[in-house]
């Protein structure tokens, strides 16, 4: 495989470059640049922006309505967009939800739910992990039983990114309390608005609120909500994660953020120097570049894989391990660069006490904290390399 760009790919770069400086909000990039939280008006004008140029659905072939990507095509547009702080594609509509209506779902389904996902009309939240299911997720105990022509469902979901947004969520439900644990599992639509739902937020240790409780008492539900197959869900469930597994190695945003700590620790002096001038710290920095390049390497491995098989194999642990690593070890770096101007004061009260502005400092300990959780969510990394030890070490 040649990894080098083609002309015509980097005709598309160009393109792609000219679009964001054309069309991205400076009011969208600032936020994005500053760390700070993006309002869901925010996200929507966004999307609503991508959608008119016809590259929302980046994954998504021509056929469903999306700009039918080459791999390489799909990580540059990602790199560009990093580079110009443009926010991240939410992805639970798009990236997880319309690939596997795309497979497993109803040409009625297809037809009703994909359109309304590009347009905005629906905004998607997950409803995987449970508070006694998190990477063990096929111990879940959220049930859907069946009444005439509707599912009952009853349970609780936990750290539900966005559900506080969400028009619907997708559900996994135990519909075989008797059967093994992953089969007797389904897939299945429910509206928000449904009676016996329940939203809860849990704020974070940065003190955001992203994350909630969603609860479900005799929620009613039309048969044909289910996707796929009844007690077939963990086939949907694992499919979809390896999407999701995939978009968390995070090749961009880290490309970004080895960027951000570089220009820091070029302005951070110590010892009458510039810090990215010590023998240690510019080791650790040479060393996260080193790991990065090769993890873009093999993240572009996995999509020319994903384009010939239809989706992405096991080797997404892989990237979900490395990628969320790196990230963490580079948001560690900026934290540790900054020093005391890490910590977590509003911009108004660092202002024009420090020898570097506040656009370096803002939100830094907040992103740092926030970022722990990328190890965890999408199935902890200590799960993800039990994967990879049996489905390609076969140990």
């Amino acid at each position: 495989m040649d990894l080098s760009f083609s002309k015509d790919d980097l005709a598309f770069r160009d393109e792609v470059r000219s679009f964001l400086a054309d069309n991205l909000p400076k009011e969208i990039s600032d936020a994005v640049r500053a760390g700070g939280e993006l309002t869901k008006t925010m996200m929507e004008e966004w999307h609503a922006i991508l959608n008119a140029r016809g590259w929302l659905a980046t994954i998504w072939p021509k056929e469903f309505g999306g700009p039918g990507w080459s791999p390489v095509q799909k990580h540059i547009f990602d790199e560009e967009c990093c580079r110009a702080y443009a926010p991240r594609i939410v992805p639970f509509g798009l990236n997880m939800l319309g690939p596997v209506l795309q497979k497993f779902g109803s040409k009625e389904q297809q037809d009703h739910y994909l359109p309304r996902i590009l347009d905005g009309t629906d905004w998607w939240c997950q409803g995987y992990s449970e508070p006694g299911a998190g990477s063990d997720l096929a111990s879940l105990k959220t049930r859907a039983e069946r009444d005439g022509g509707e599912w009952v469902i009853n349970g609780q979901k936990t750290w539900t990114t966005l559900g506080q947004h969400a028009d619907w969520i997708f559900c996994l439900c135990r519909t075989d309390p008797d059967a093994k644990q992953q089969q007797g599992i389904s897939f299945i639509l429910v509206d928000m608005a449904t009676p016996g739902i329940e939203v809860r937020p849990i704020k974070l240790i940065e003190g955001g609120y992203e994350v909630n409780e969603v609860f479900f008492t005799d929620v009613r539900v039309p048969i044909g909500n289910l996707v796929g197959e009844e007690n077939k869900g963990w086939t949907i469930a694992k499919f979809l994660l390896t999407h999701e597994r995939t978009g968390i190695a995070g090749v961009g945003s880290s490309m970004q953020a080895l960027e951000e700590v570089k220009s820091i620790a070029r302005k951070t002096m110590r010892g009458g120097r510039p810090l990215i001038e010590d023998p240690l710290f510019a080791a650790r920095i040479a060393q996260a570049e080193i790991d990065l390049e090769a993890m873009k390497i093999t993240n572009l491995r996995m999509l020319f894989k994903a384009q010939e098989q239809g989706a992405p194999g096991p080797e997404t642990s892989l990237l979900k391990i490395k990628g969320t690593v790196i990230n963490q070890e580079l948001k560690d770096l900026a934290r540790r660069a900054l020093g005391p101007a890490a910590a977590p004061f509003p911009g108004h009260v660092t202002e024009g006490n420090l020898m570097f502005g506040p656009a370096d400092t803002e939100h830094n300990a907040a992103r740092y904290f926030n970022n722990r959780k990328t190890s965890i969510f999408g199935g902890s990394n200590e799960i993800q390399r039990n994967i990879v030890t049996k489905t390609m070490l076969e140990l």
